[in-house]
């Protein structure tokens, strides 16, 4: 257990790196269309694509690390409400049902990604598939945090975010 936990936090803060990382360009690309379109009167076309899909990666691997560090949107607030005996038993459903909900979106992001391969993104020429890629790398990640997080209460243990 202490050898996955010490691969998904170092997964995890690399993750969010990457997506800070993400936003500062996100940032620089509509700098670049604000500038090229009210000071020269020209915007790139390729900004507002590339934007999007950075988007996509920010928003779907921060999702993915918030699974990992209890950040995102749980059942706290039912879980608050479940007498202590059963609330461990109800925490391991939860994990196991958003494993289940990551492991779906990894396959049909898989699905949909090699559907739409051949296909290019207009004014920036990548495969449309690249849009769904963030889906499965955010599946995938979501179904290994997950496990993470079911060990850890089997073993009556705490998950410690990637920031401590």
């Amino acid at each position: 257990m202490a050898a996955l936990t010490r691969f998904n936090a170092r997964l995890a803060r690399a993750c969010m790196y990457a997506c800070v990382a993400g936003l500062l360009v996100i940032v620089v690309i509509v700098a670049c269309q604000v500038f090229g379109r009210y000071v020269m009167n020209d915007s790139p076309t390729w900004t507002e694509n590339l934007a999007l899909v950075l988007i996509l990666y920010v928003t779907l691997i921060g999702a993915a690390v918030g699974v990992r560090d209890s950040g995102h949107i749980g059942m706290e607030s039912l879980l608050a409400l479940v007498p202590e005996g059963p609330r461990g038993y109800l925490e391991m459903v939860i994990h196991v049902l958003v494993a289940i909900f990551g492991a779906a979106m990894a396959y049909n992001g898989w699905i949909l990604g090699a559907e739409v391969v051949s296909y290019k993104l207009p004014n920036i020429g990548l495969s449309e598939a690249v849009r769904y890629a963030p889906l499965v790398v955010s599946g995938a990640l979501i179904v290994l945090f997950c496990i993470e997080h079911v060990i850890a209460l089997a073993r009556g243990e705490e998950v410690v975010p990637a920031w401590h």
